[in-house]
């Protein structure tokens, strides 16, 4: 049994306890459950998140380089599109060209029976 599972079996088995004794008690022991569940949550997703900080390490000189690179050429973009809820998400075409498709007026009306966002 992993200790994850460990610390939820205590949670579980703490939980009917506090119904038989006082609520100090019981507080205590769903308080030591809750901390032992997160102990397991934590020694758990350590390996995990130490592997997702050598990712960023790796890949930040790659989005610093995308930033410099694409960064003014996204800025244009964005001064000439207003709205981008007129546009469906940009699609990659077989050749490799990427389009941004604009909704029609028929599109952008609302259905009957959709709800308008206020």
């Amino acid at each position: 049994m992993n200790k994850l599972s460990a610390a939820l079996l205590v949670v579980v088995l703490a939980t009917p306890l506090t119904a038989q004794e006082s609520d100090s008690e019981g507080f205590d022991l769903m308080k030591e459950g809750a901390r032992l569940l997160f102990r397991g949550l934590i020694e758990e997703m350590g390996p995990a998140l130490e592997d997702l900080q050598d990712l960023a390490e790796d890949l930040r000189p790659r989005i610093k380089d995308f930033a410099q690179e694409m960064g003014p050429a996204l800025r244009d973009l964005m001064a000439e599109v207003d709205d981008w809820s007129l546009y469906y998400p940009p699609e990659m075409l077989p050749n490799g060209d990427i389009i941004m498709r604009r909704k029609t007026p028929e599109e952008l009306a609302p259905q009957p029976g959709e709800e308008i966002e206020l």
